[in-house]
C-alpha cells in the first residue's frame, strides 16, 4: 500500500491537514501525530467507499473511491472513528433516480476526517454520468450525440481514487450505456464491443489479493451485444436483462439496465468498506460496533462493513 509520509498538505480546504496534538517523534503523516503519554501504534488503513448505481436504458455506475494509508502512528487511547458508505440506489423506467455511493471515513481527535467518495451513478438514457469517486458511464444514445462519463476522483483529487466512466454515442442496430469507471480503470465506451466497467484495484490488507472499487457494466439496448462485466467488485447487464448489483463491501458499481420493451432496473452500487491492519502485540479489543476481526500471520485484521470505532 502507498505510503502518504511524504505527502503532507495544509490547506483549509483539504482533508489531509497535518495535526499539532502530541510530541513528534520526527514526523507527523496526515495529522497522525506520534505521540502523547503512552504507546503508539502502526496502523494500515484501507478506505473504499459505496459504489454508485446503474443508470435505466444506461451506464454503469462507479466503482466507490479507493484509498489506503500505510504504517500510520496513531496513540494510546484515541479512539478511531470508521464510517462506510452505503451503495447507490438503482433506477426504473428510464428515469434518472439512481444515486451515488455513499463516503466511506476514518476519522479522530488526533487526526483529520480521511475520506474516500462515493462512486458516480450511471447516466439514465441521454444523459452524462455522474462524477464520484470513480465516475458513472454515459448513458444509452437515441442520436449521434455522445454523453460523457463522469468524471473520477471527485472531489477529492490526492492521492487518485479512481477513473473516469466511459462516453457514449449512437451505436449502429441499437442503443448502449458505457462502463462505469473503476479504481484502477477508466470505464469502456465508443461505438463497440462491450462496455465493460474500469477494473477495481487489488489489495492484500487482509492477508490475501483482493480487488475492491470496479465499475458496473454499461447497458444494450436492441443492438444485441452483452453489455460488459463491471469490472472486479462491480454489477453488469445483458443486452436486454436487469443490471446487476456492485458486490456489497467490495465498492462496486452497479451495472445498467437494457430494454426490452420496457426500461428495466438497473444495479444498485455495492457497500463499501474500511478495514484497519495493526500488529496482534498491539491489539486491544477497544471497539464498537460489528467489525469482523480476525488473525494473519503478526496482524490482527478489522473489516468494519458498517460504522463503528476503534480505541487503541
Amino acid at each position: 500500500m502507498r505510503d502518504l509520509k511524504n505527502k503532507l498538505t495544509s490547506s483549509k480546504n483539504t482533508s489531509n491537514i497535518q495535526s499539532r496534538k502530541g510530541k513528534s517523534f520526527g514526523y507527523q503523516v496526515l495529522g497522525f501525530g506520534a505521540g502523547s503519554s503512552g504507546s503508539v501504534y502502526d496502523i494500515d488503513f484501507l478506505v473504499v467507499a459505496g459504489g454508485g448505481g446503474g443508470g435505466s436504458i444506461g451506464g454503469g455506475g462507479g466503482g466507490g473511491g479507493f484509498r489506503t494509508l500505510s504504517s500510520q502512528t496513531v496513540s494510546t487511547g484515541n479512539t478511531i472513528t470508521c464510517v462506510v458508505g452505503a451503495g447507490g440506489g438503482s433506477a426504473v423506467s428510464g428515469n434518472a433516480n439512481n444515486t451515488q455511493g455513499g463516503s466511506s471515513s476514518i476519522a479522530s481527535d488526533e487526526f483529520s476526517t480521511f475520506t474516500s467518495a462515493g462512486g458516480g451513478r450511471g447516466g439514465a438514457h441521454n444523459a452524462v454520468g455522474g462524477a464520484g469517486g470513480s465516475g458513472g458511464g454515459g448513458g444509452a444514445s437515441g442520436s449521434a450525440t455522445s454523453y460523457a462519463g463522469g468524471a473520477g476522483n471527485t472531489p477529492i483529487t490526492s492521492p487518485v481514487q479512481g477513473y473516469k466512466g466511459g462516453d457514449t454515442g449512437n451505436v449502429s442496430g441499437g442503443e448502449a450505456g458505457s462502463g462505469g469507471g473503476g479504481a484502477a480503470q477508466t470505464g469502456a465506451g465508443g461505438s463497440g464491443g462491450a462496455r465493460a466497467g474500469g477494473n477495481g484495484a487489488a489489495n492484500s490488507i487482509t492477508g490475501s489479493s483482493v480487488t475492491y472499487a470496479g465499475g458496473g457494466g454499461g447497458s444494450g439496448r436492441t443492438d444485441g451485444r452483452a453489455a460488459g462485466p463491471g469490472g472486479s467488485g462491480g454489477g453488469g447487464a445483458g443486452n436486454t436483462g436487469a443490471g446487476y448489483s456492485g458486490t456489497n463491501y467490495l465498492g462496486g458499481g452497479g451495472g445498467g439496465a437494457g430494454y426490452n420493451g420496457s426500461a428495466l432496473e438497473s444495479g444498485d452500487g455495492g457497500i463499501g468498506v474500511v478495514i484497519l491492519s495493526l500488529p496482534t502485540a498491539e491489539y486491544t479489543a477497544g471497539i464498537t460496533g460489528s467489525p469482523t476481526v480476525s488473525t494473519t500471520g503478526s496482524k490482527t485484521i478489522l473489516k468494519f462493513t458498517g460504522n463503528g470505532t476503534y480505541t487503541p
